[in-house]
């Protein structure tokens, strides 16, 4: 008769348990993952096929008993890193929503805002436009694959060790923050120049020719400078977006 005991089920679910706790916190906090189209029954089981097929290439994980106390800290810590991972993909996206949102203020569109229900928030119509393309962007750049990249190479950098404190520090997410707010100036700032050159003229028309209405002729010279700066510099997202996706997988890789 075959007996299997408790410690041969620990040291068999052991292995796959943690990498699959990581990567569905992932899926919990990283975009399009986390879609509402994306059903939880399939991000669980996407999530135990990656953990499992990942196997090979990940370093050996120590085997921790699931009824011990330390297992409770080794939850907190596979739980905290997936959603870091995740926080830091979906700050690559509000970094391009940012830059939409700057970009339409100086066109005068920071007025055209509705709701949106997919982030059930406000949201302006040239913030949603930089994000639709940082979505196309991640899907056509392989982006899945280097959040999963990550969430393998974050094993090495972060082993399960159960000191979710040391690792939150290691990780450094202030730094991402601050990232953010200038990869979102620098990714608007060829339409903003542009936007500026067009107001300077604008002013310099006002005062040579004062009998001219430069409130009615403003908002559609602003306008479709705007347009055409964005449509100029939409070829160029992708620069800005792989060095994010880059400093991204830095973090982690380390």
């Amino acid at each position: 008769m075959i007996s299997i005991s408790e410690a041969q089920i620990i040291g068999w679910l052991s292995p796959i348990l943690w990498p699959f706790l990581r990567v569905l916190a992932v899926f919990t906090a990283a975009p399009v993952f986390s879609s509402r189209a994306f059903p939880v029954r399939a991000r669980i089981g996407l999530a135990f096929l990656i953990a499992y097929a990942a196997q090979a290439s990940m370093p050996n994980q120590p085997v921790i008993d699931i009824n011990g106390p330390e297992a409770l800290g080794a939850v907190v810590q596979q739980v905290g890193i997936g959603l870091a991972i995740g926080f830091a993909v979906r700050l690559i996206f509000g970094a391009f929503e940012l830059a939409g949102q700057i970009v339409g203020f100086q066109m005068g569109l920071g007025f055209a805002s509705f709701f949106d229900p997919s982030t059930s928030a406000q949201s302006s119509a040239m913030g949603r436009f930089y994000n639709n393309m940082a979505v196309l962007l991640f899907i056509v750049m392989n982006g899945h694959l280097l959040v999963l990249m990550a969430v393998i190479h974050s094993f090495q950098a972060f082993p399960v060790d159960q000191n979710f404190l040391l690792a939150l520090k290691d990780l450094r997410m202030y730094e991402l923050g601050a990232d953010l707010f200038a990869s979102a100036f620098w990714i608007s700032l060829p339409v903003v120049a542009m936007l500026m050159f067009a107001n300077l003229a604008l002013g310099i028309v006002s005062r040579v020719a004062p009998q001219m209405n430069i409130y009615a002729i403003g908002f559609p010279i602003t306008l479709s400078v705007g347009l055409i700066g964005v449509a100029v510099t939409l070829p160029m997202l992708e620069h800005p977006f792989s060095a994010l996706m880059q400093r991204m997988l830095d973090t982690f890789s380390r």
